[in-house]
């Protein structure tokens, strides 16, 4: 598989930690079309116009004494951990050309490279558990302080860093008690550089991130931050109609992410 040429998808997450540019407010609007897209090319390659993305609610296994006991790591689902992976549908064996490869990965530069090995994961490595219920309800929580936080009303706060007030630092996990990030930690191995798609497990986390965020704007309104007032030398591709780097073509802004009922809805949202 070649390398593919710069330039190449900038990173939604957040700027430099300096602090000097930064972070990256389309998180959400970012990730909503990307999984659109790979849900409708799995619905054709299924011939299957019903099949949905499923998303891992990790906050339920986030609440176990051993998360790595849960449901979603046995063989007949994800497979567990390993390096590389041995078992489940993603395990490796170097002698099966047709086993699960990982064959792009993130150098120490955070440049693309190519490579042939197995999926890697290393349960607890970064994080020694998962978010749980609760780390998903203080979230949400807008109650005045000390026991909750108004900002969360909000999407985003200027100057748009990484411990930015609002809800998207929460959500992504810089501030607060950790969600996405956290779940990018306690799986580990290829969950953690910035090539982490190449665990499969990584989309049903993307998609109960996009199911969070739906959750917000059914309470808050499908309003998003920062608006096109903010400087674009700054922040362009991070403002509401600024065309966000997508497969789908520059017609995909984060104002046209806001809602996608007619396209898919959530059984449970928080």
């Amino acid at each position: 598989m070649p390398v593919p040429a710069a330039p190449l998808q900038p990173c939604p997450h957040r700027g430099d930690t300096a602090g000097q540019r930064p972070t990256k407010p389309a998180i959400a609007p970012t990730g909503r079309p990307l999984l659109n897209l790979l849900e409708a090319h799995l619905q054709r390659v299924l011939n299957d116009a019903s099949f949905g993305i499923p998303y891992w609610d990790w906050s339920i296994d986030g609440s176990l004494p051993a998360p790595e006991t849960a449901l979603i790591w046995k063989p007949d689902f994800m497979g567990g951990t390993g390096v590389p992976v041995t078992d489940g549908p993603f395990a490796f064996n170097a002698g099966d050309a047709n086993s699960f490869r990982v064959r792009l990965e993130v150098g120490p530069n955070v440049n693309l490279r190519q490579t042939d090995r197995g999926l890697r994961r290393v349960f607890g490595s970064g994080s020694p558990t998962l978010p749980n219920a609760l780390d998903v309800g203080a979230a949400f929580n807008t109650l005045a302080a000390p026991f909750g936080d108004p900002d969360l009303a909000t999407y985003d706060f200027d100057p748009w860093l990484a411990n930015s007030r609002g809800f998207r630092s929460r959500l992504e996990g810089f501030t607060g008690t950790g969600l996405h990030n956290q779940v990018h930690r306690w799986i580990g191995g290829d969950m953690a550089p910035a090539s982490s798609p190449n665990d499969p497990v990584f989309f049903l986390h993307h998609a109960n991130v996009d199911r969070l965020w739906e959750g917000w704007m059914n309470r808050h309104g499908r309003t998003y931050l920062p608006t096109m007032s903010e400087p674009a030398n700054i922040l362009l591709g991070q403002r509401i109609d600024d065309p966000l780097v997508s497969p789908l073509g520059a017609g995909v802004t984060p104002r046209k992410t806001l809602d996608n009922t007619a396209l898919f809805t959530y059984d449970v949202v928080p």
